[in-house]
């Protein structure tokens, strides 16, 4: 049975930064992509940043040069170190794998996000 978990979450100030943390079990990050999405209220879930079995990463233009997501294949974990973050940014985030090519079928129960002052 797979399972995601995310960790990670919280309230931040504007400027500030956090560290998500997504562990599997069932499944190994060495064999698939693991992204991690993003939703608000009232809109569809946007994948932020994915990252290949390879290590190639892949971002959205809105979080470029701020966030950045890794792998630690041993502790069959992925991370989403997000700096500078903008009230734009608060949203539930959710851990996403099983595909070798994109999204798959597989969803963390999602960490909520707040960038507030």
């Amino acid at each position: 049975q797979v399972q995601l978990v995310e960790s990670g979450g919280g309230l931040v100030q504007p400027g500030g930064s956090l560290r998500l943390s997504c562990s599997a079990s069932g499944i190994s990050f060495r064999i698939c992509v693991v992204g991690w999405y993003r939703q608000v209220p009232g809109k569809q879930r946007e994948l932020v940043a994915d990252i290949t079995s390879g290590g190639s990463t892949n971002y959205a233009d809105s979080v470029k040069g701020r966030f950045t997501i890794t792998k630690d294949t041993a502790k069959n974990t992925v991370y989403l170190q997000m700096n500078s973050l903008k009230p734009e940014d608060t949203a539930v985030y959710y851990c996403n794998t099983g595909s070798i090519t994109g999204t798959g079928n597989y969803w963390g129960q999602g960490t909520q996000v707040t960038v507030s002052s």
